[in-house]
């Protein structure tokens, strides 16, 4: 579970009451694609003829560029994860950062989740590495808007615990 029991209302749409505008949403949605796009050759590799994954990166970025429907994207993100479930490891997790990125469209505080996978293949990619999730969470920092940087620097702070402890330094 990625998303807090308590919502920060920085991370809620100003439709839905919280204060999030949608040019920060949409680049939070583009930044969740390019944190799953990052690892999808893990999953790709061993499943080439799955397109799944690929085709929620796609839908993240199409709704940041107001191309594609909310709806569309987060249907989108379900594929990615159904195309996870029947693997282990690195393909795995990088699958539901996909899946994670193309529901930001609906849940701003998806873009974590991305992320957090994102980190999670890494790991399992590297794993006689012990710095190989640190290196995937740095190069995400490295891409962070800077519009949104301090916010998502903050709320991954407060959410590492439940994201495998994918931000801690």
């Amino acid at each position: 579970m990625i998303l807090p029991e308590v919502r920060d209302p920085r991370l809620v749409t100003i439709r839905r009451g919280g204060t999030l505008t949608d040019a920060d949403h949409r680049l939070l949605a583009r930044w969740a694609a390019e944190c799953a796009e990052h690892v999808l050759p893990l999953f790709e590799d061993g499943n080439p003829g799955d397109t799944r994954p690929r085709e929620a990166v796609r839908a993240a970025r199409a709704w940041a560029a107001g191309e594609l429907r909310m709806m569309d994207a987060r249907a989108r993100g379900g594929h990615a994860m159904a195309a996870a479930r029947p693997l282990r490891g690195a393909a795995r997790h990088a699958a539901h950062a996909a899946g994670q990125a193309a529901c930001v469209p609906h849940v701003p505080e998806h873009d974590l989740g991305a992320a957090a996978y994102a980190v999670k293949a890494a790991r399992a990619a590297n794993p006689a590495d012990p710095t190989a999730g640190r290196a995937e969470r740095d190069w995400q920092r490295e891409r962070l808007p800077e519009p949104v940087r301090a916010l998502v620097l903050e709320d991954q702070a407060r959410r590492s615990a439940i994201c495998w402890s994918a931000f801690d330094d």
